[in-house]
């Protein structure tokens, strides 16, 4: 290929990527749910006519992007080819043809030049509800957990399907809320397929084929060529987390070959009679995140990058957990993914891979319902997201209170209080949280939540590391564990439904990252910063 074309390929991509922030900013600007105009809870991206992920938008969580980049063949299937028309809009959260669990809606959008099919918009977001038992893990089969929506049409030919509409409506807690974020995912791919259509007539193209192979052809190259260095054998680790009644272990194998890598989680535990199960294809999505980062973090997210990255498992490990196994709080393991895997790495890359950190998001759903039955409040949901810290890194510290591997953004006190009768009194970085270490890790928070007079909250758990915190790694101090309780003293239960009454509140203090090296090693300058910032009260943690 000549140097002027490639220059010219190379500028249709990054008028792409540039097409793809202005669809995923379309949806945080039209959602009506605080996780994704707020936290950044979502993905998009485009495809072309085989399904195959050409691009995505920086802005997205890997549990979403490279989920969605696996759903978009299953929408293909399951419409059939011939029934994709102009017009139409697809729609699923299938947690094994989507995203991994109920509360992930994925709309699709065929895109087409004149009557030819040249490709797809995909995007994904978190809805505050799906109805069943609510955003929590006490399910004891997906039917549960609310309504499950197939691979369908929203719309057919332009016109939408009101039946579907009608019954989402009557099964959900907040139906203006899901449905008008349902509208928000399909207005933010037409945003995309629009300024598509016009950037192929600028460069007067008919197809995405020769950009969508010339994108893949750079992307594989650039990803075998990160590989190729990488030491050639099989690498293993276990991990053991707090699960929900009783401790979970994760195994992996990781075999680096000439062609890739294969993740095999033979050896983790069985699935849980609770909703902390996995679907394989989340997990895959942060075993895939976890290597790419590791290995070249600058290279585009596309078909052709995740392509070398495979896995496998037994069925009904709770890493691959099937049809109809609970999933609702997939994420309280799924997270946990990319930690086991990078730590099976460390051998073959001691100067890249981190401690462990807090890995799993400490998100609380809550439910805000009338204290006194005798005078009724509206009821109201109430979705937070809140990270601990990040595991030190071999040359520098881990991250306070950052969502590592997710990437969501925290949700600030103002916005979350506009929402609902919840009072947040205390949001602050919590003190000795992170592993002490020649590197130290990411400190957690403390966050003190109460409902508003007249409330009280039916809250559902979801925390881990309280039992088993963040690893050091190469004699660095573990991070602290979690801990949860009522402003009284009153133990709170770390999964599953409870209450919070109307004069209480919850105290949340957030797990740390573990730190990297010897503590003795720690820079001076480092150590006395520490504590003038307030985050030891002495010169390390002892441990």
């Amino acid at each position: 290929m000549s140097s002027k074309r490639e220059l010219h390929y190379q500028v249709m991509w990054n008028r792409l990527i540039s097409i793809l922030e202005e669809q995923a900013l379309t949806l945080v600007r039209t959602a009506f749910s605080t996780s994704v105009r707020e936290a950044g809870d979502l993905s998009a991206g485009v495809f072309d006519r085989q399904g195959r992920m050409i691009a995505q938008a920086v802005t997205g969580t890997p549990g979403h992007v490279n989920t969605m980049a696996a759903a978009v063949p299953h929408f293909i299937e399951d419409i059939g080819p011939h029934r994709i028309y102009p017009g139409d809009v697809y729609i699923t959260n299938d947690p094994w043809k989507g995203t991994g669990h109920l509360h992930d809606i994925t709309v699709t959008t065929p895109v087409f030049v004149e009557d030819d099919l040249i490709g797809f918009f995909a995007c994904t977001a978190h809805v505050v509800d799906v109805g069943g038992r609510g955003y929590g893990p006490d399910a004891s089969e997906i039917y549960e957990e609310g309504f499950l929506i197939p691979i369908m049409k929203w719309v057919t030919r332009g016109e939408l399907n009101t039946d579907l509409v009608n019954i989402i409506k009557n099964n959900v807690r907040e139906s203006d809320q899901v449905v008008g974020d349902i509208h928000g995912l399909a207005a933010c791919n037409e945003t995309g397929r629009r300024a598509l259509k016009a950037m192929l007539a600028e460069f007067d193209l008919d197809t995405l084929d020769d950009l969508a192979e010339f994108i893949f052809d750079r992307t594989h190259a650039a990803t075998m060529a990160a590989l190729e260095p990488v030491q050639k054998g099989t690498f293993t680790n276990t991990m053991t987390v707090d699960g929900y009644d009783e401790p979970v272990q994760l195994a992996v194998s990781i075999e680096v070959t000439d062609k890739g890598m294969n993740a095999d989680f033979t050896g983790t535990s069985g699935i849980s009679k609770y909703g902390i199960n996995v679907p394989l294809n989340y997990a895959a999505a942060y075993f895939t995140y976890g290597m790419l980062v590791a290995l070249a973090p600058e290279l585009p997210n596309n078909y052709a990058s995740l392509a070398p990255f495979t896995v496998s498992a037994p069925e009904n490990v709770i890493v691959n957990a099937v049809h109809p196994a609970p999933v609702s709080v997939r994420h309280v393991i799924g997270h946990f993914v990319t930690d086991l895997c990078l730590g099976a790495m460390a051998e073959p890359l001691p100067n890249t891979v981190p401690a462990e950190g807090a890995g799993a998001l400490w998100n609380f759903q809550a439910s805000a319902r009338s204290a006194d039955r005798d005078n009724p409040v509206p009821p109201i949901e109430i979705l937070m997201f809140n990270s601990g810290g990040s595991g030190a890194r071999p040359t520098l510290d881990g991250l306070t209170a950052t969502a590592f591997p997710s990437g969501v953004m925290t949700m600030s006190a103002e916005a979350t209080e506009q929402i609902g009768p919840i009072i947040i009194w205390r949001k602050e970085i919590r003190e000795d949280s992170g592993g002490a270490g020649k590197q130290r890790g990411g400190l957690g928070q403390v966050i003190e939540i109460g409902p508003t007079e007249g409330y009280q909250f039916e809250f559902q758990a979801m925390f881990d590391r309280v039992a088993n915190p963040a690893r050091g790694r190469n004699g660095g101090s573990d991070g602290a564990p979690g801990k949860v309780y009522l402003d009284d003293g009153t133990p709170f239960a770390t999964k599953g439904k409870q209450i919070v009454p109307t004069d209480r509140r919850l105290i949340m203090e957030l797990p740390g990252g573990g730190g990297f090296g010897p503590p003795e090693q720690r820079d001076s300058a480092a150590m006395a910063n520490d504590i003038e910032q307030g985050y030891v009260n002495s010169g390390g943690l002892d441990g």
